[in-house]
């Protein structure tokens, strides 16, 4: 038997669909066009995330309205989505609107202060989540909302508890800003560190902008490197295990590589194949496949071990006597290498190519082996209390999202803010409202909806 939390007291548990009246809304047929050619708002469940509603992408007319489920929802109508990867999520119409299906609107109730029900679900969501039926494109039913169980206390005391909850949340986000910013301008600060370096200003004093220093040159990286592209292996042939790895794009991030991201094997390989295939240490891969326009290609790591084979739409580049692995690695980091990369960028809308010759022209100011060994370790020093700032500043971060659910625990707890004695219990509240409700007639399911007196 489910265990029933105890509650503070003048708190009562209901059923949200014993106190509040809820309704969908209905999306008009896409054949008639005109219907989509209209005045009023119609919300859809991905623009829950603007908070208030005040304007919509579409509109539709007084027709649409009438011929189909949708309706118009008041201004101050609370919305929950019920479909998909949305399921849980929350906004307030702004203006007198209507929705599609997949979102219910909550109507204004005299026992509870909306506010504090937004705050309620949201910190509820998983519970509606869980409940989320339907495959690929979970649902929930407006018999699943109308169930959940909700706490209310006396509404002098929601009250209280929106405006608490609402101030520290506000002192919370300024934090999370900064945070943020801090995070940005680490960014900034990397891409500064890459400039600096491969402009010979980290180890050359006084080189002014568009020089470069005594002894750099200009160089193609087919000048300095063989560079190579990936087999392209069946997929039939892949094994959950073998001598081999086959490296795939997805194993391939920024400076990083990840083995077990769908990692896929080979046993055993032809020795032509394994001649053109295999990669060596201090090989720098380099992704040549995704988003056209995007720039979420073009990764690039450094290769630490023999057993890894190349696959198609990757390419390695292998350094000569004349580049360290290494220095080659940070270039690519730049934005100087990505703009000549992007540059050759081909491929059809949704998916973008680039191909060898964008490497192999791109080029790179080089200096002795010497002082790219002193760049190399400048950068890694800068870099490195790069990394440590934004681990800090990542942990932060994960502290305030959980600052914010205990914020929300403790309020739904009755422990966020004093209670008052004498706030009016809200089971005399429910019970008074109850017995008003008893001898007049309930809520219509208008295609316009009329509040209550009380609630306008």
């Amino acid at each position: 038997m489910k265990e029933r939390m105890e509650l503070p007291d003048g708190w009562v548990s209901e059923k949200l669909g014993d106190v509040c009246h809820t309704t969908s809304g209905g999306t008009p047929s896409r054949k008639n066009p005109d219907y989509y050619i209209g005045s009023i708002p119609w919300v859809k469940s991905g623009e829950l995330d603007k908070g208030l509603i005040l304007d919509t992408e579409e509109k539709i007319s007084e027709a649409a309205i009438q011929n189909s489920s949708a309706k118009i929802f008041p201004k101050g109508t609370l919305l929950i989505a019920l479909y998909g990867a949305t399921i849980g999520k929350l906004g307030f119409l702004g203006t007198n609107a209507a929705t599609n299906q997949a979102i219910c609107g909550i109507f204004k109730t005299e026992i509870l202060d909306l506010e504090f029900l937004r705050y309620y679900l949201f910190n509820n969501r998983y519970k509606l989540i869980e409940q989320g039926a339907g495959g690929a494109q979970p649902n929930i039913s407006q018999t699943i909302l109308k169930n959940l169980d909700i706490v209310i206390p006396p509404l002098p005391e929601q009250h209280r508890i929106v405006a608490k909850i609402e101030a520290l949340f506000t002192s919370l986000d300024r934090g999370i800003a900064s945070l943020k910013i801090a995070q940005q301008q680490l960014k900034i600060y990397r891409q500064a560190v890459l400039k600096w370096a491969f402009e010979g200003k980290l180890t050359n004093e006084g080189v002014k902008d568009g020089e470069l220093p005594e002894g750099w040159v200009e160089k193609k990286i087919s000048d300095i490197a063989e560079t190579y592209g990936g087999y392209a292996f069946k997929s039939g042939e892949f094994l959950n295990e073998g001598k081999f790895q086959v490296l795939r794009m997805g194993n391939i991030r920024p400076g990083m590589l990840r083995y077990e991201e769908n990692s896929v094997f080979i046993h055993d390989v032809d020795q032509t194949i394994l001649k053109k295939a295999l990669l060596k240490p201090n090989d720098v891969v380099i992704t040549q496949t995704g988003t056209k326009g995007k720039r979420d290609y073009g990764f690039t790591a450094l290769i630490p071990k023999n057993d890894l084979l190349l696959n198609q739409r990757i390419a390695a580049i292998r350094c000569n006597q004349f580049c360290l692995p290494k220095f080659l690695l940070y270039y690519t980091w730049t934005d100087r290498f990505k703009n000549q990369f992007f540059a050759n960028e081909t491929g059809n809308v949704g998916q973008g190519n680039v191909g060898m010759r964008a490497i192999t022209d791109s080029s790179v100011y080089i200096p002795s082996i010497e002082e790219q060994h002193d760049i190399v370790a400048a950068i890694e020093s800068r870099l490195s209390v790069c990394d440590k700032l934004e681990e800090t500043i990542l942990q932060s971060l994960q502290q305030a999202e959980a600052l914010r659910q205990s914020i929300l625990k403790k309020a739904f707890a009755g422990q966020l803010v004093p209670q008052d004695p004498n706030d009016e219990p809200a089971s005399v509240l429910l019970e008074r409202i109850r017995a008003e409700r008893a001898i007049s007639s309930p809520h219509k399911n208008h295609k316009n909806y009329k509040p209550h007196s009380q609630d306008k």
